[in-house]
């Protein structure tokens, strides 16, 4: 039996945005916690597929503005009345954490929009799941999925110490045949590239965790390997060799609107979703990172000069689309907008 799921939408429509209720928080691991949302009213909730994230747009207090942040939905796809996310807190990061972990409790209530999925779990002959840390929340999902269709999977989860890993009971629970939960304080360092040479021709191997873990794999996944390599980040990845940096500057390019025509002009310093976004341009945004997909924007023609952390090489080579809160083009680009 093998597992079908939608393909990822280009440019897909903004995401429409709810209040939701918090009905229950727990403690599971140090500094996280997973919150469990619900409407009000108790209607049923967008449908998400494992791999998707929901951002929550949290109200920091009187004058000050929003903030949007990402997590991965962790829960039941099929439960329409229940999301689920972990939050890792993280004293140093940019508020977000520090801010749900101070303010959300059963019965508060937080801004929501549309999942999106820019990591969805494609058709495979077999999986490895492989997690780091709070990386687990878009992959227990997954796992759930394959058991469900009867691919053959193994899931691999590693962590700091078993007291900074949430939701180890449901990752155990389909038992230790195929689930490794490794801490390195007990365990050692976890041999990585032995596990990956295990691989049988044709898994795909799914990853989310820490931007070490993931480098590595992408280092690991030479043109020759057996299986497919397909990654979620927390935060964005270092540009490719040969790809625009901070050390050269930006230069001018052109984006023009096939609906309309209309030619806006892109200046050093401006983002093409600042440029889109002032010219009346109906496109979602969230993180402005290019890491979370929300901004996606087809391409009808022209180059892009790709700088996100969603799109596969493939998919960057294509140029079929590009997130135009971070990329930029060679001359003149015409987006389907």
């Amino acid at each position: 039996m093998t597992l079908q799921m939608e393909a990822a939408v280009v440019n897909p429509p903004p995401a429409a945005q709810n209040t939701l209720r918090v009905v229950s928080r727990t403690d599971v691991a140090d500094s996280i916690a997973v919150l469990t949302l619900e409407d009000p009213e108790g209607r049923p909730l967008p449908a998400w597929e494992p791999g998707a994230h929901v951002d929550l747009v949290l109200d920091p207090g009187v004058g000050a503005p929003q903030i949007v942040r990402q997590y991965s939905l962790c829960g039941d796809p099929a439960d329409r009345h229940r999301w689920r996310v972990a939050v890792l807190r993280v004293p140093d990061g940019r508020g977000g954490s520090e801010l749900i972990h101070r303010q959300l409790r059963p019965g508060s209530t937080v801004a929501t929009r549309t999942p999106r999925n820019a990591f969805p779990l494609r058709p495979a002959a077999e999986y490895l799941f492989l997690a780091g840390g709070i990386g687990i929340t878009p992959i227990l999902p997954m796992v759930a999925a394959a058991e469900r269709a009867g691919t053959p999977w193994r899931f691999v989860y590693l962590g700091r110490s078993r007291s900074h890993m949430a939701l180890i009971d449901e990752a155990e629970r389909y038992g230790p045949e195929r689930v490794t939960v490794h801490a390195d304080d007990t365990d050692g360092i976890f041999d990585v590239t032995t596990l990956l040479d295990g691989c049988n021709p044709g898994t795909a191997v799914y990853s989310c965790g820490p931007g070490g873990l993931l480098s590595f794999l992408e280092r690991q996944h030479t043109a020759d390997a057996a299986w497919s390599l397909h990654l979620e980040r927390f935060t964005p990845a270092a540009p490719p060799t040969g790809q625009q940096t901070d050390d050269a500057p930006d230069e001018e390019f052109e984006a023009e609107l096939a609906s309309t025509g209309a030619v806006l002009r892109v200046s050093p310093g401006c983002s093409l979703l600042d440029a889109l976004l002032e010219a009346g341009a109906d496109v979602d945004w969230s993180c402005r990172e290019g890491n979370c997909g929300a901004c996606e924007t087809g391409v009808v023609s022209g180059t892009p000069d790709h700088r996100d952390s969603v799109l596969t090489p493939e998919e960057r080579a294509a140029g079929a689309s590009l997130m135009p809160c971070v990329s930029r083009a060679a001359g003149r680009i015409v987006l389907d907008l």
